[in-house]
């Protein structure tokens, strides 16, 4: 399932990877354009494609001046 929305404050954000050990740095610099990207996770509610709210793990990138970017759920909680 896709997330359509995020519901809820994005807790508990841990930083997993950043810079150079980020593995897809450049399909994120062709795609959004080059920046600091950071490979993120935390926990919020999310509203999935099919309608349901579940809190959910999620992963995502961001960089400065860009913003999240490939918002994911990988385990639902």
């Amino acid at each position: 399932m896709q997330v359509r929305e995020i519901l809820s404050e994005i807790r508990n954000k841990e930083l997993i990877a950043e810079g150079h050990s980020v593995k897809v740095r450049k399909r994120l610099d062709k795609l959004y354009g080059r920046g600091n990207w950071k490979k993120m996770k935390g926990v919020a509610k999310v509203r999935l494609s099919d309608g349901s709210v579940k809190l959910a793990e999620i992963h995502w990138f961001e960089a400065h001046g860009i913003g999240k970017r490939n918002i994911k759920v990988k385990h639902y909680l």
